[in-house]
């Protein structure tokens, strides 16, 4: 039903105007302008495009190059943005900024279902993407077991 694209960017939160914007921010923040103006483009062809990006930091090598055995321990696996994605793309949106938590609660999810995704013991501490705004808070009142209203 359609072609789907999506893309692995943020927002275009004030996270810009704190950290400013370098080559890396740049290209991201172009990947996130671009994600839009393909969504209006090609809404009419039936094109979804929408952008997807983790709440927390994920278990990769590259977090544990940069945040080493407790970095990993407060990541949350890939497969959250795995399971995330596939609900994205089976779904009608377009023109989106998504992350990945947000994605799985709004379509059912418990908080106890999240916890499936910590790499470390459960009720620990996760470390947040720095590049979403409002994700201290956020995670805050996921430890005191609410469910936050979203705020992308």
């Amino acid at each position: 039903d359609g072609i789907r694209d999506l893309r692995m960017s943020r927002g275009l939160g004030d996270v810009y105007k704190r950290q400013g914007i370098n080559t890396e921010y740049g290209a991201k923040y172009n990947m996130s302008m671009m994600a839009l103006g393909h969504a209006e483009e090609f809404r009419a062809d039936g094109v979804k495009v929408n952008c997807l990006w983790p709440r927390t930091a994920i278990a990769t090598a590259a977090v544990e190059m940069l945040m080493g055995q407790e970095g990993i321990a407060a990541s949350r696996t890939p497969e959250i943005m795995a399971d995330a994605a596939h609900l994205i793309l089976t779904s009608d949106r377009t023109g989106e900024f998504l992350v990945d938590d947000a994605v799985l609660l709004e379509h059912g999810a418990s908080l106890q279902d999240l916890e499936k995704y910590r790499v470390g013991s459960p009720g620990g501490d996760l470390a947040p993407d720095f590049f979403l705004d409002g994700v201290e808070e956020w995670l805050a009142a996921l430890k005191n077991g609410k469910i936050p209203q979203a705020k992308l």
